[in-house]
């Protein structure tokens, strides 16, 4: 969407500001991400005087997967939100789930990127058989003509804090396009409707730290948000709104297990580890 076509917009500063406002407010459409490979509409929300733009994605524009029942990207999206919150990393925009110009759908604050002169670099290639200083290896990829290339990001706290919630919502599909640096310096990861599924589907370019022993803020987030999936806890009653009873019950066994080895996950085989396409 060209900036010349987005309507002015007051920012929201809260999180619990943005979600009443996403909540509540009066979605208008301005446009449509054509990129993605679901309905993604760009969209202006109001609501009492506050403004903000935001994304829309309409559960009736979501495709069919073969590994995930239909209908529920959506819930998935803000399922992801919900846990991202409650470790306190603030690692993905605030995200609804309410009824749009189309339905019932995702809604989630537009986060405005930083700019690209200006952004971090968080992923690369580079023509050496071992990382750089700051930067960990993911793997070789082809890059045409029978040349391979070293992958590899940035050993950048905010990825590893990502790469630990991905490992807890079992995300199968992070890929750089999903790393959104913001003009701030917060890191957000979006698009998370391939997550919470029962079997290990851990898709993600930041493979980096695998098997590497957890950071001490890790090992507490972690501690604290075993206790909040406890039966009966807010966050527990609030996931089995959005997924089903069994994935609830394997995201408790993801964070029981990283807690158990105190290591980040290492691919384990069965399962393609690098998405693709990884942009």
């Amino acid at each position: 969407m060209p900036a010349s076509e987005r309507i002015p917009a007051r920012p929201v500063t809260a999180a619990a500001e943005a979600v009443e406002l996403l909540t509540h407010g009066e979605l208008t459409v301005r446009g449509r991400i054509r990129e993605a490979s679901n309905a993604v509409l760009f969209c202006s929300v109001e609501h009492e005087g506050a403004s903000a733009h935001c994304v829309y994605k309409p559960v009736a524009g979501e495709r069919p997967l073969w590994d995930f029942p239909d209908g529920t990207l959506a819930e998935r999206e803000v399922a992801a939100y919900e846990v991202s919150q409650a470790t306190g990393w603030d690692l993905v925009p605030p995200t609804v789930l309410r009824d749009g110009p189309h339905g019932e759908g995702m809604v989630q604050l537009w986060i405005e990127p930083a700019p690209q002169d200006e952004a971090p670099e968080l992923l690369a290639l580079v023509d050496t058989e071992e990382p750089g200083e700051g930067w960990k290896a993911v793997g070789f990829a082809e890059v045409g003509e029978g040349r391979t290339a070293l992958l590899v990001h940035a050993d950048d706290p905010r990825l590893r804090r990502l790469a630990v919630l991905d490992a807890v919502i079992n995300n199968s599909d992070r890929k750089g396009g999903h790393l959104l640096p913001a003009p701030d310096g917060k890191l957000y990861g979006i698009d998370h409707g391939v997550t919470f599924h029962v079997e290990d589907k851990l898709r993600t370019l930041l493979w980096g730290w695998a098997g590497e022993p957890l950071t001490a803020e890790a090992v507490e987030v972690l501690t604290a948000l075993a206790r909040e999936l406890a039966d009966g806890a807010a966050l527990a009653d609030r996931l089995v709104e959005l997924i089903t009873p069994a994935e609830v019950d394997a995201v408790r066994a993801r964070v029981a297990e990283l807690l158990r080895s105190g290591l980040h996950p290492a691919p384990n085989g069965s399962w393609p580890a690098i998405p693709w396409p990884p942009v």
